[in-house]
């Protein structure tokens, strides 16, 4: 196993440069000097109120500096990457906000042996030097069916701590009134981890190990072991499992929950799941919890206790009151507090009503007839060509673009036989580029959908009073122009526009006296399958492929090919 890659100076230097970078980006934030310890720049503003002093390892941001401000913490201290905090340097803490005329302090620590012990011992010198200081140890973890000696692991219902304490210190209570409180509020609390993925201190190998197929579920946030390893289950699915952990009876570490109750929820990124997932997550947590007839008063949803990059999430349950839920409301100053919404979470949100679709283009003729069943025809057989190269596609676009040039395609083709088979496609043809171009909106995704409907839009537009050969060609060029007006590529960039362009060039024969449509048409299918070809020389100058360089460049262009394809089944559909 490697040691992972990271975007540090130094090892050695890492908790130092981070808190100097948070520092630097935030002006109500003060670095004390000789010490890995942040604290308020409004010191004097806590003159005769209580103080309110945590930390921990770093690797958990943005906690803990992430929480420094009015209505939160008044400062914290850091320890080296999942290491606890030097003694000297919270002793220095305490002095710091006592000296500044705290009313005592409040020290708020997560239940680890080394952070009990070096705040521990901290206060303990402070108090003999006279100091008035106080501790609150956090033990939130649900993970574990039998109680440890060493008691439940504190999480991120930590990061909850800090609101109500810091909310209560603001309000001007006492700091006996601050302990009774935040003592009874970390008694009503659970959270739980599920991981996908190790974490991997700067400079170390991965914590531990899991296959592509496994998730962790109970797991600390420094990488400890969890009570079970499984196969990844679908989003939903985890969070059931979850919450049926954390609230389950049978585990001494559960969070008594009932019908009725009212919590404040926390899903939390254990640093590296994606925003995507987390809000998967979130709305599984919600829809989970109001089917057991919980009230979520209040929803946080975001990065507040990580685990360096794990890919995971843990949740967090506080059963709370009114009095509770106003505390977390309060207004804080501290920069990684969510300007979070003063109101409930729900699944059922009223939706806004869909808005009026604009005039359609009206039917020129019925949907039978030999009309129909010929565009029925021509549109089977460009389904049938797209779906059998699909990998081909595919294998082409990888080379510069995501890969999935193939399914993009497919999925209209998939698209358009679902539509035809289910009723006859419309005879007129400006009708029929239109419910296309709206069908290929809706369901062929990628900028490719967007560019057909374009083209189709636009095409359609010339076709609305006459179809003739010669305004089949206008139509080409209308489409062909909007695509360049919204889309910025041009003949020559290596895009689906070189074989349109060359197919369009062709169509122009269409205007003379006397055409033949399938000459005509013959000529365009050929120019742009050489146009097509031709892209393997040129260089990109639009789309994915405009940034790899022409060198990496070895086969046709996706789109281009597809392009020509399309023009080639429509050909072929017609001949038959």
């Amino acid at each position: 196993m490697e040691v992972p890659k990271k975007l540090v100076n130094s090892v050695a230097g890492c908790a130092d440069d981070a808190l100097a970078g948070l520092v630097a980006c935030n002006p109500g934030l003060r670095l004390l000097q000789g010490h890995r310890v942040v604290l308020r720049a409004d010191l004097v503003a806590i003159q005769g109120r209580v103080a309110l002093l945590s930390g921990g390892g770093s690797g958990h941001e943005p906690a803990h500096a992430g929480y420094v401000g009015k209505g939160m913490l008044t400062g914290v201290v850091a320890g080296a990457v999942f290491t606890s905090p030097a003694v000297g340097s919270i002793l220095a803490a305490i002095r710091a906000v006592t000296q500044a005329g705290a009313a005592g302090t409040l020290l708020i620590v997560k239940n680890y042996t080394g952070d009990r012990l070096n705040f521990g011992l901290a206060l303990e010198r402070a108090r003999a030097e006279g100091a008035d200081v106080q501790m609150v140890v956090v033990g939130d973890d649900s993970a574990f069916a039998t109680l440890k000696k060493a008691g439940r692991r504190g999480l991120c219902g930590t990061v909850l701590i800090h609101k109500v304490a810091g909310a209560l210190a603001e309000a001007g209570a006492s700091l006996n009134e601050i302990v009774e409180k935040v003592s009874a509020a970390a008694k009503a609390m659970g959270t739980l981890g599920l991981s996908l993925s190790p974490c991997s201190v700067p400079g170390s190998k991965p914590t531990f190990r899991l296959a592509d197929d496994e998730m962790e579920l109970g797991l600390g946030i420094h990488g400890e072991a969890g009570v079970r390893r499984m196969k990844v289950l679908p989003a939903d699915e985890a969070v059931e499992t979850m919450l049926a952990h954390m609230t389950d009876p049978s585990n001494a570490s559960h969070l008594p929950l009932s019908p009725g109750a009212s919590v404040v929820l926390v899903v939390n990124n254990l640093g590296g799941l994606s925003c995507l997932e987390l809000s998967i997550v979130a709305g599984a947590a919600v829809r989970c919890l109001e089917s057991r007839g919980i009230h979520i008063a209040r929803a946080l949803v975001g990065s507040f206790m990580t685990a360096l990059e794990m890919a995971g999430v843990s949740l967090t349950l506080m059963l709370v009151d009114e009095e509770l839920v106003g505390l977390i409301d309060a207004e804080t100053t501290a920069m990684a507090w969510p300007n979070l919404a003063a109101a409930p979470a729900t699944s059922h949100r009223q939706e806004v009503p869909a808005p009026k679709e604009g005039p359609v283009i009206a039917q020129l003729e019925t949907s039978t007839g030999p009309g129909a069943a010929r565009a029925q025809l021509v549109l089977e057989r460009v389904c049938s060509t797209l779906l059998d190269m699909q990998d081909k596609l595919n294998e082409l676009d990888r080379e510069a673009g995501d890969g999935d040039c193939g399914h993009t395609h497919a999925r209209a083709a998939q698209a358009i036989q679902e539509w035809v088979r289910a009723r006859p496609p419309p005879a007129a043809p400006a009708q029929l580029l239109s419910a296309l171009a709206d069908l290929l909106l809706e369901k062929m995704g990628g900028s490719s959908g967007v560019l057909y409907g374009l083209f189709l839009t636009a095409a359609a537009r010339p076709l609305l009073s006459r179809s003739d050969l010669p305004t089949w060609a206008d139509a080409m060029d209308a489409g062909i122009e909007a695509m360049q007006r919204y889309g910025g590529a041009a003949p020559g960039d290596r895009t689906m526009l070189d074989s349109l362009c060359a197919a369009a060039q062709a169509l122009h024969a269409l205007r003379s006296p006397g055409a033949d449509l399938l000459p005509v048409l013959t000529t365009a299918v050929e120019s742009a399958e050489a146009a097509a070809e031709a892209t393997r020389h040129m260089e990109a100058g639009a789309g994915r492929a405009s940034y790899i360089s022409s060198a990496q460049l070895l086969q046709p262009d996706p789109g281009a090919v597809a392009v020509a394809a399309v023009l080639r089944a429509v050909l072929e559909g017609l001949r038959s």
